[in-house]
């Protein structure tokens, strides 16, 4: 878009400021602080469900449906397998002095909490020495993703405060608020945290095996956390579906972010002067 005037010192002087001015404000932009771009992330992931459209809803609905048919159809056969797997001595049939034996469930199940930094990290370091640029994005948006989505997932457990399956007390027993209780069943906290890492990586990287690989990884840390009686089939189906909506929002926000960026540029001519405005949206 061209913004021309006839009277050529009042335009100059005008493109000469405007000029100064977007200079400023897109170094601004580019040297914005990581921090400000999380504190923008969460906003987003917070306030989204306002700007929601019909479409939207109908998932949200489609998504709910599901992990109230979960509860309803298969958290207590769930539980029962699982035990049968794991003889925690939670379970019902299980001795008292039962052990947990399945070291690869109990190593995957750390990618939901501290592997997840190391996930991170790994991303960021690899970005610094390789000079790849998508490496340390990735891991800025992981970083963001992550926050935003603990918080949300600690949130609904404030909220609902639902029982654990080791409580023995019923997949229905939701006591609701009570204070700050970070001990709810409802949802898990490492499915949440799994399915944000995988939708993140995921959406940076088109290849198949990378989706595959990364969901795979964040469906065993769910299936780890109900081996070891800490949660019903319906926390990691609603884990499952916070975890990958808020790292798909996180990428796709941060990506516009990045993209919009607008300059003003001087016109001149022999007739006449003023300002291009050249943007990429």
């Amino acid at each position: 878009m061209n913004l021309i005037s006839k009277s050529r010192p009042a335009s100059l002087c005008c493109a000469v400021l405007l000029t100064l001015a977007a200079a400023q404000s897109a170094h601004a932009a580019e040297s914005a602080s990581f921090p400000s771009i999380v504190v923008d992330d969460v906003k987003t992931v917070f306030t989204a469900p306002a700007k929601w459209e019909s479409a939207d809803w109908q998932t949200a609905g489609w998504a709910t449906l599901a992990v109230v048919g979960t509860a309803v159809i298969a958290d207590r056969p769930a539980r029962d397998f699982w035990c049968q797997q794991s003889k925690m001595s939670s379970c019902p049939s299980a001795g008292t002095n039962a052990e947990v034996t399945n070291a690869p469930l109990t190593t995957i199940e750390n990618f939901g909490q501290t592997y997840a930094l190391g996930v991170m990290g790994g991303f960021y370091l690899a970005g610094l020495a390789t000079d790849n640029e998508k490496s340390v994005l990735v891991a800025e948006d992981l970083v963001a993703a992550s926050l935003s989505s603990a918080l949300v997932n600690q949130s609904i457990k404030v909220v609902a405060n639902r029982s654990r399956p080791r409580d023995n007390v019923g997949n229905n027993n939701f006591v609701g608020y009570t204070g700050l209780n970070n001990n709810s069943s409802f949802p898990s906290g490492h499915t949440t945290e799994a399915f944000t890492l995988a939708s993140v990586i995921a959406t940076h990287y088109e290849e198949t095996w990378v989706s595959v690989l990364s969901y795979s990884m964040a469906g065993l840390v769910g299936a780890a956390r109900m081996y070891h009686d800490a949660h019903f089939a319906s926390d990691v189906v609603a884990s499952a579906f916070i975890g990958t909506y808020i790292g798909k929002a996180v990428v796709k926000h941060n990506h516009n972010l990045r993209g919009n960026k607008i300059v003003l540029l001087p016109m001149f001519g022999s007739d006449m002067s003023g300002v291009q405005l050249i943007g990429k949206f």
